[in-house]
């Protein structure tokens, strides 16, 4: 059941990312067709456009920087995960080997009685 939610998790952080990406991508591009749409001179149009460049490249980065923490979590997570995970399976082996080495001492003793 862990694994289910971790995986749901990753979606949701994948799905939100792309939905801001896609939001900031549609304004942008709104935004540029009304400018173009307005009738103004090319100098303030330019202008606009340079802010509006700016923007997009400030959400970007901010959306890249948001979706490299992202990953660092899920790579923390992975390693906490397999490393509780080695834990319990070495457990495992070492009482298995104890199990195994008291049985042989069992059967060993029940032979020479």
């Amino acid at each position: 059941m862990e694994k289910e939610e971790y995986s749901m998790a990753d979606n949701r952080g994948c799905s939100l990312g792309a939905a801001g990406l896609a939001f900031v991508t549609g304004g942008l591009l709104g935004a540029a067709t009304a400018l173009l749409l307005v009738p103004q001179s090319g100098r303030k149009l330019r202008e606009q456009l340079r802010r509006y460049a700016r923007r997009a490249e400030e959400s970007v980065h901010e959306l890249a920087d948001k979706a490299a923490e992202g990953v660092d979590q899920a790579w923390d997570k992975g390693r906490e995960f397999i490393k509780d995970k080695q834990a319990v399976l070495t457990e495992a082996v070492e009482a298995g080997r104890t199990t195994i080495h008291r049985e042989r001492e069992r059967l060993s003793s029940e032979k020479k009685a």
